[in-house]
């Protein structure tokens, strides 16, 4: 089952952080996870942004063309699949620095269901309101800060004193990750790839 962790980790986190390190699935499950999860940000992004329109706070809904939402949503989808990924080969690499051993499997198993929450954020919006968007986003970003440090120690067998400088460095390399996203996000409209408004 691809989605059987995803109402554990909302109800009873450590306890289902156990359940996913005592199962470790194979490779195949966690990255159908990520691949099905990613879909929501990027299906809530294309119908927002071409068919229920954005407010930005002041003025008029600003709508995209069908054709630039599908490509900036196609887009999203790919980048948030290559985050994930290589999110996990960073807490796979910095494993050895924490004396922990961790196989990619067990690095992609965290990163997929830590980044789960953060995911879940693309249902805010069909619900297009700038500060909707970024309170619910908030709160998707601490849930998913939270089962970070709440997954490290268990996923990665190490102390929690340990687990919570491990899982500090991950979160510091997620957020250089995010930045590397938005400036690529920015380089390509400068280019030309930017949204075509209707």
């Amino acid at each position: 089952m691809v989605l059987n962790h995803l109402m554990g980790l909302y109800t009873h986190p450590k306890k289902e952080w156990h359940t996913i390190e005592k199962n470790h699935e194979a490779l195949k499950s966690s990255l159908s996870h990520v691949l099905l999860i990613a879909l929501i940000p990027a299906i809530c992004a294309y119908f927002a942004t071409a068919h229920i329109g954005w407010h930005p706070g002041a003025g008029e809904l600003l709508f995209l063309t069908s054709k630039s939402a599908l490509f900036m949503s196609v887009g999203m989808y790919f980048g948030l699949i290559v985050g994930v990924m290589a999110l996990a080969y960073l807490a796979y690499w910095m494993g050895k620095t924490f004396d922990a051993d961790p196989t990619y499997t067990q690095a992609l198993e965290l990163a997929s269901y830590t980044a789960t929450p953060l995911f879940m954020v693309g249902l805010a919006a069909l619900y297009p309101v700038l500060w909707f968007i970024m309170i619910v986003g908030l709160t998707g970003l601490s849930y998913s800060v939270y089962l970070l440090y709440a997954g490290v120690p268990i996923i990665m067998n190490i102390p929690e004193e340990k687990g919570f400088i491990y899982a500090s460095s991950v979160v510091t390399a997620g957020l250089v990750l995010l930045v590397a996203l938005m400036a690529s996000s920015v380089i390509l409209w400068s280019i030309g790839f930017g949204p075509m408004m209707q």
